[in-house]
């Protein structure tokens, strides 16, 4: 007779099997392209491993199913395992590293994760230089560029829902890396719309949140950073403080439906236009998912589980990717609250009680170091953590200008500006105009996140 495990073992190989036959055929009729790295690549991570293409074998497929889902699904680790993951690390198959790197995850620490790194470490040809090998083993795959091994949808997938299982509704095909998406420590906001103070296991999103006057905000101190919002005429600041607990807000401002996230681990806060959509798409209510790409939040929105690009408004996935849906953006002006009020008297700000009694500042905590999670090489041309300002231009050229040297010069009275792109001081911070003053939508981040999710952008100064 067969055991539970045994019977499930035989389930979940039937289902992978199935993927990575699909996933192999394709491979079959069209060899794996990998792109060239660069020179700056190859000195911080070393050559990249040969990567195959086509199938895996069957020995692999049975592997994978021992060594990953059986541990994820059942709790399982024994000599069973300790096997599989041996036959993997003897493949030389650098795209089953990404089933390592995703396990390892949600291995935490002891004798599991030695065994992962170890694998890794003779899969990939690497060294571990401290006890972060989850991060070292990503940063490697992710800057080497290796492409995700057959089956991987469907092994990811079964591996996130055994943690929480509404992610079975993001983690679907689309225009969208899931070998770059990792987990993020919480758990979805699945919380209907106008649940602002129910709790969840979750960064909890306040939608259509109180807020108050200039006058009645006297729990804001001048230096506080808050983001700074204008809409048809109507100013709002959006406190750090609040949205480094809230992360996304739902909002209406200007007679206009918005949404609102703020990735801590990128320092960007955008504003996203969620209303005068094609006829037939309902508001989408933005949320997070816990879940990250690359260290940028992934978001997806509540009413059709499609998920978006955090920095672009593009939905990836789901009804809303379907239908081409590309959000449009409002400025945001990231600055010290009494510049902005003293600018903006008329200001509304979000009330102190959305910040849950808490005040982190991850920026100079936190994140001082550098980005927490792995993200891969970054374009050498700033530091990881430099503040710029991102916008497009009117030809669609992603641009960065370094906040630091734009400040400057417009506090001189110079002109900052590309193309169609005018720079200009706003309650203490900037923003981009268009040539006629029109908004263009700019925000700040810091450079590692704008750069990787606009890998061909333009940089000003020229560096």
């Amino acid at each position: 007779m067969q055991t539970g495990n045994q019977k499930w073992r035989r389930v979940l190989l039937f289902t992978v099997a199935i993927s990575m036959s699909l996933f192999s055929r394709a491979a079959m009729v069209q060899e794996v392209t990998v792109p060239v790295l660069s020179q700056t690549v190859v000195e911080q991570f070393g050559s990249r491993p040969v990567v195959p293409s086509g199938e895996l074998s069957d020995d692999l497929q049975h592997a994978v199913v021992d060594a990953f889902l059986v541990p994820a699904t059942t709790a399982a680790w024994g000599r069973d395992q300790e096997l599989a993951l041996a036959l993997i690390a003897d493949s030389k198959d650098p795209r089953l590293g990404w089933f390592v790197s995703d396990l390892m995850r949600f291995a935490g620490s002891g004798g599991i994760m030695r065994s992962l790194a170890d694998a890794a470490s003779k899969l990939l040809g690497i060294k571990y230089e401290n006890a972060n090998f989850w991060g070292a083993t990503t940063d490697h795959l992710i800057a080497w560029k290796i492409p995700a091994p057959p089956g991987y949808l469907s092994f990811k997938r079964t591996l996130f829902t055994a943690v929480e299982s509404e992610w079975k509704n993001i983690i679907v095909e689309g225009d969208i890396d899931w070998t770059l998406v990792s987990w993020g420590g919480v758990l979805i906001d699945s919380r209907p719309f106008d649940t602002t103070d129910d709790r969840c296991n979750c960064i909890p999103a306040a939608d259509n949140p109180e807020v108050i006057t200039v006058d009645e905000a006297g729990w804001l101190d001048d230096d506080d950073i808050i983001f700074g919002v204008e809409i048809n005429g109507e100013y709002r600041a959006y406190p750090r403080q609040i949205m480094e607990v809230r992360e996304m807000v739902n909002d209406t401002l200007g007679g206009r439906d918005i949404g609102m996230p703020y990735c801590t681990l990128c320092g960007a806060a955008q504003v996203y236009f969620t209303d005068q959509l094609p006829a037939g798409v309902e508001r989408p209510v933005l949320r997070t998912s816990g879940l990250l790409s690359r260290s940028n939040k992934v978001m997806y929105d509540l009413t059709t589980w499609s998920v978006f690009d955090t920095f672009t408004g593009k939905a990836l996935t789901g009804p809303l990717a379907a239908k081409n849906i590309k959000l449009k953006q409002a400025s945001v002006v990231t600055a010290e609250w009494g510049e902005w009020k003293r600018a903006h008297p008329t200001t509304t700000v979000l009330a102190e009680r959305l910040a849950l009694g808490r005040d982190p500042d991850f920026r100079n905590n936190r994140d001082a170091n550098g980005p927490i999670f792995p993200v891969g090489d970054v374009d050498p041309r700033l530091p990881v953590h430099e503040d710029i300002i991102g916008v497009i231009t009117k030809s669609g050229k992603p641009y960065a200008f370094q906040q630091s040297r734009a400040f400057i010069e417009l506090k001189q009275n110079k002109k900052v500006g590309v193309e169609n792109i005018q720079l200009v001081l706003d309650g203490g911070g900037i923003r981009a105009v268009d040539t006629d003053g029109t908004d263009l939508g700019s925000h700040q981040a810091f450079w590692f996140a704008w750069s990787q999710f606009h890998p061909d952008t333009g940089l000003w100064p020229e560096i």
